[in-house]
């Protein structure tokens, strides 16, 4: 390699870690997979999915959809915090089901975190299986 390429390779190795921010809280469940909680590029935070794993015990919320739910919103919650965000910043969220006779239920605590009003837009689409066969999975995209 020339100076030159190296200089390229250097520049650009740089210029990647100032626009990719790697997100992480405890207050969250550590990934249980190659991938992080979150990455913030820009002003945008992308988050990964995020299931009702209790993050003090490691153990899963599943007592009822409701409660799963709400674990699953918390550890959004924890994510957001961790890149100085609200669910006010949420643009996109993606919804993961694996029963949509769940969805009201579902809907009903999501709903609970968003502001009518300034809602993000969303998709909800059952899925034949989530990880850990848990019953819902939600990701989310924030802008601040």
């Amino acid at each position: 390699m020339t100076n030159v390429d190296d200089a390229i390779k250097t520049y650009n190795l740089i210029t990647l870690s100032i626009m990719k921010k790697i997100i992480t809280t405890s207050k969250a469940p550590a990934p249980i997979g190659p991938y992080n909680q979150a990455v913030l590029s820009g002003n945008t935070l992308y988050t990964s999915g995020q299931i009702a794993l209790n993050p003090e015990t490691g153990v899963l919320v599943l007592d009822n959809i409701k409660t799963e739910t709400k674990q699953v919103m918390e550890n959004m919650k924890a994510v957001l915090d961790a890149a100085g965000m609200r669910f006010e910043h949420v643009i996109k969220t993606s919804i993961f089901i694996s029963d949509m006779n769940n969805f009201t239920q579902i809907n009903e605590i999501y709903g609970s975190y968003f502001d009518d009003a300034n809602a993000p837009a969303r998709e909800t689409v059952e899925v034949a299986r989530l990880p850990k066969d848990v019953n819902v999975e939600i990701s989310m995209i924030a802008v601040k």
